[in-house]
Parts: structure tokens; sequence; C-alpha cells
């Protein structure tokens, strides 16, 4: 095993062991109440589950059959849960939350929510975002499926100081990480946007930014080059906030915009690697119309411009 293996698993043990103490106190102390993490989940699950069985909630949690069927006796002894038999099969029954049981898993949710409040409340506000995106990530990773969101995600057009510094970040991290792009690029995205600014018209040139939890977490703009002619730029989204129609979204408010502009052609500049991005363009009626080889980037690519003639006949559905 290489060296850069073995630190790697040096950092994520010394985590399991940070975080297992996290648990351990949480177990201890912040429920204050004679449940166990494993039997509040086993609550929880109960209540959100669509069909629970106590098959889906061995392979859901991971749980010791034995350990289970003993939680489940003694909910069903303090009449926190009913059964009720399957028409379909004798054998299968499924699991419900009493009167008495939803009210104690709203009581140990409220308790939950404050010491967990408790935990993140000395820290800043942007190291809480940090720390809820970078579990997000670890979600992600490991789970093999983006995270439904739940965060009300809005969109506004308003530029503010630091939003093109912060836009800068996204595209040069995640590039970085999802295409093994080198600090050229970012170099590349800052001399681009240094280039807008000298011409910066609020009557030509608009962006848009999603934001969650006052957060950026994507962008799209429209660049005016002349009466008719517009580019797109600046697409990106955060991975968590993807495969949730936020991208068609920003497309389509960018080419409504251009739309009621009277712009007639809309041109992008991209990258053969971006697929998805790709296939946006092309259902809303971009067509590639040249290519060329870049090497500056830390990867060979081919560069690729397309162009949208507008009037648009489909826009894409979210």
């Amino acid at each position: 095993m290489n060296s850069r293996n073995m630190n790697l698993i040096h950092i994520i043990r010394r985590f399991n062991r940070f975080y297992t103490n996290i648990l351990g106190l949480l177990d201890k102390h912040i429920y204050e109440s004679e449940f166990s993490l494993a039997e509040v989940r086993v609550l929880y699950d109960i209540e959100h589950m669509e069909v629970c069985t106590a098959k889906k909630l061995i392979e859901e949690l991971k749980i010791d059959p034995g350990y289970l069927s003993r939680i489940i006796k003694r909910f069903e002894n303090d009449s926190l849960i009913y059964r009720v038999q399957s028409p379909e099969d004798g054998r299968l029954y499924y699991l419900f939350l009493t009167d008495k049981g939803k009210n104690t898993l709203s009581k140990l949710n409220d308790l939950s929510n404050d010491q967990i409040y408790n935990l993140i409340s000395r820290l800043p506000e942007r190291d809480k975002m940090s720390v809820v995106e970078s579990m997000k990530t670890v979600e992600n990773a490991f789970s093999g499926k983006p995270i439904k969101i739940k965060e009300k995600i809005t969109i506004r057009s308003e530029l503010r100081p630091g939003d093109v510094g912060y836009l800068i970040h996204l595209h040069g991290r995640f590039y970085a990480e999802e295409c093994k792009y080198n600090y050229m690029f970012e170099g590349y995205v800052c001399k681009t946007i240094f280039d807008m600014f000298n011409n910066y018209n609020v009557e030509k040139d608009r962006f848009w930014f999603a934001e969650a939890n006052g957060e950026i977490i994507g962008s799209i703009a429209i660049i005016g080059h002349s009466a008719t002619r517009a580019q797109l730029r600046w697409f990106i989204l955060h991975p968590s906030f993807r495969g949730i129609g936020l991208g068609n979204t920003l497309l389509n408010e960018a080419v409504k915009y251009c739309q009621e502009k009277g712009y007639e052609q809309v041109f992008l500049e991209t990258t053969d690697d971006q697929k998805i991005a790709i296939k946006m363009y092309m259902n809303v009626g971009f067509k590639k119309v040249a290519e060329h080889e870049n090497k500056e980037w830390g990867r060979k690519l081919i560069e690729q411009t397309y162009e949208l003639s507008l009037p648009l006949g489909n826009m894409v559905s979210n």
C-alpha cells in the first residue's frame, strides 16, 4: 500500500475516533431519555418509511435481527408501536407508531434538535455551512446517490460584493476535484471575469445566483457582445444540488432573458468532457459549430463552441 493511501487511511481513522466520541456524547446526554440512538432511529424509520416491516428495517439500518426483535418487542410492550398483518402474506407484519409512539418521537426530535443546536451554536456561520457541506459530501460519496435536498433554494440576479470571488472559487475547486483541471483553469476564469467587468452593463448583462441557506450553490450568466449576440457563461452547480432540476431552471432563465432582450444568437464555450451540461445545452437547441484542442489546464481537452439561434422553440422541462 503506497504512502498516499496510508495517509488517507490515517485521516479517516482519526475522524472515525473523533466522531465516535461525538456520537457517544450524543447517545449519553442528548436525548436525556431511556432510548438509545439505535432505538430512536428505529422509531423514526417506522414513522417515515412508506411501508415499514422488520425486514426493511434490517436492510435499511444494517441492524442485527435479534437486536431489532428485542427493540420491537419492547416498543410493543410500551405501547409505542403496533403491527398489522399483511392480507397477502400472513407471515408479514407492517409496523406503525401508536399515538403514544408519535408523541414520544416528537419529544425526542425536539431534544435532539436542541442538543445539535448546542453543539454547533458556538461555530461561526460559515463554519456551520462548511460542516454541513462536508457531511453532504461524505454521504454522497459513500451512498452512491445524491442527497434529497430539503433546503429552500432561491435565485437572485442582484450582483453583490463577493459574488464573483466565490464564483471563481467554485470553478477552481470543483473543476479540479471532478475534472482534474490545474490552477491555470482558475486563472482563466479570473481573466474572463476581469475582462467582463471592463464592459459590464446591467442593461445587457445578467447573473443568476442560486442560494441555499444564504450560500451560493450555483450560477449562470449572460454577457451581451452586441445588440444581437450574447454569450452564456459561468454555468456551475454544487454537486450536492445536482439532479433536482435546478440546472434546467437556471438555463431556462438565461434563455428567457436573451429572448426578452432581443438577442438573435447566443453562444457558449465548453469542453468535451462536460457531457451532462452539453446534453442540457443541446436540449434547448444549442448546436456545436467549432472545436479545437486545449492542453493548458493540465489535461488534453477539446474546447467546443455551441450556438443557439432565437427565438427558441422549446425550453427544458424541470
